[in-house]
């Protein structure tokens, strides 16, 4: 079921170096519409496939930086993908780690936000929000790289970022759902979303997502984010999940990885073949 609250403060990433770079408003007014939000998961590290997917014309792309081999560079190349297609779709980055450092080089390829994984404490989001925020607010360090047009819009960058840049929460472990109530609350946090996988793990029922554990765990980070009115998202790994994970309540959802749609396909275009010559 669809709720009715809306992002604290979702906005749009840029505006002046180039339509590739301003191209969060319509992602923007859609979630404050509380309209259905759909993204994919990004794990390739190829400018083709998330060309590709982004001009499928998904509402946002999450190019996973956890759990692939995508370093720096290749992040860069595929953020320049997605803003390639010529489409609405934003990109956000989900980084390795609640680490200032790689979120301030992340944030400054120009995505519209970061996903931060593994956040457990409202410290922890807090830590997040400061890596995301400048001063006097937050302690994100200032350079004229991409998102600020290469210094030619820094000043007007600088000055809007703060409350542009979105800051997106995993709650997918034990002691997250445990605080989750604080976490949403924390002022700065755009989002969360749920990791299913890991959670799952962490409550000892690895991949039963039907299990009682689960999902009084997703009911209680639902509710938070109710209770905060901050949007909460999760990811869906196949088709029969979409509908699945869309039946929890959330506001969001992440489609994929790529790597799964790749070989979805690939294994029903073998079946259908081999099928008409069993």
């Amino acid at each position: 079921m669809m709720r009715t609250r809306k992002f604290k403060r979702f906005a749009a990433v840029l505006d002046g170096m180039g339509d590739d770079l301003s191209m969060g408003d319509d992602f923007t007014s859609r979630l404050r519409a509380c309209e259905p939000v759909a993204g994919c998961w990004i794990s390739i590290g190829h400018p083709a496939s998330a060309e590709l997917l982004a001009g499928v014309g998904y509402d946002f792309a999450v190019l996973d930086g956890e759990h692939t081999e995508m370093t720096l560079e290749a992040l860069a190349t595929v953020v320049r993908a997605v803003a390639a297609a010529g489409t609405d779709t934003v990109p956000i980055v989900r980084v390795a780690s609640n680490d200032p450092t790689e979120v301030k080089r992340v944030l400054d390829l120009g995505p519209v936000g970061v996903m931060v994984p593994s956040v457990e404490t409202a410290a922890e989001a807090e830590r997040a929000v400061d890596a995301c925020t400048y001063r006097p607010h937050g302690r994100r360090g200032v350079a004229g790289y991409r998102a600020a047009g290469y210094g030619a819009n820094l000043q007007e960058y600088v000055a809007s970022a703060s409350e542009e840049v979105l800051t997106i929460v995993q709650v997918e472990s034990e002691r997250g759902v445990e605080n989750v109530e604080k976490i949403a609350a924390v002022d700065g946090v755009d989002a969360l979303f749920i990791g299913p996988v890991d959670l799952s793990a962490s409550l000892d029922v690895f991949g039963d997502y039907d299990a009682d554990e689960m999902q009084d765990a997703v009911d209680r980070i639902v509710d938070a984010a109710d209770e905060a009115n901050t949007p909460v998202g999760t990811l869906a790994t196949s088709r029969a999940e979409v509908d699945v994970r869309d039946d929890w309540g959330v506001d969001f959802l992440a489609m994929g990885p790529d790597l799964a749609m790749l070989g979805e396909t690939a294994r029903d275009y073998l079946s259908t073949y081999r099928g008409r010559h069993e």
